[in-house]
Order: structure tokens, then sequence, then C-alpha cells
């Protein structure tokens, strides 16, 4: 079987040559699996598919944020309002749940993923 020819690394002015895209010293690391990836397994359950979430777009079908601004928008997420960082019980808890369209949801979780990083940061 023939093997790929080599090139330059992809590493900007590295000379080595290589098969794949950078040699060995600047091949890139793989990032590391957030802690969610730990309980992620959660929104496949089928307490989440099959009642949590439809239930609760049947229940609020708006998003809860753009209703505060006098728009009527379909909500698409259910999100936690207390983020449950893999407690069962306040996953599947009912009065932890809102609706929220895609772009809510984006922005109310880029605030905790940045909240979680400057808490992080002053430990």
């Amino acid at each position: 079987m023939a093997q790929k020819p080599l090139r330059p690394c992809r590493h900007p002015g590295c000379p080595e040559l290589t098969r794949e895209g950078y040699c060995t010293k600047h091949k890139p690391k793989r990032a590391e699996r957030g802690e969610s990836a730990a309980w992620h397994w959660m929104y496949y359950t089928p307490e989440w598919r099959d009642d949590l979430r439809p239930t609760q777009l049947l229940r609020e079908p708006f998003c809860r944020e753009c209703a505060k601004q006098g728009q009527r928008v379909r909500a698409t997420r259910v999100d936690h309002k207390i983020p449950h960082r893999g407690d069962w019980a306040l996953f599947t808890d009912r009065r932890n749940l809102q609706s929220l369209c895609e772009r809510h949801h984006n922005q109310k979780t880029a605030l905790e993923m940045a909240e979680r990083q400057r808490g992080k940061r002053q430990k």
C-alpha cells in the first residue's frame, strides 16, 4: 500500500517533514473534555427525551426571555435555571426548567461558562 508523501510541518517555519499535518514536536494537543462530559448522558435518557423536555415545551411554548421583551418567539430549548452539574434530583426538578429560544439559551450558557472560568482563575 502506498504511503502519503512527506510534506513540511504545518507549523510556520518548521522544516521537519511528516506524513501527517504536523511533526511530533508541533502536533496540537487534544483539548480535555469539560466536566459536563461526565453528565451529558442525562440528556439521552427517556426521562429527558420523552417526558421532561417535551412536557416543558408544551407547557411553555414561547421563550421566557423574549416574553419579557414583549416578543412571542417559539422556544426550542429547555434550560435548567439553576445548573444541575450532574445532580439527578435538580436535573429532573420541573420547577428548575424554563423554555428559551436558541439565542437566549446560548447567551445564558455563555455567561455561565464565563463566570465559572472567572471563578477558577480567582482560586
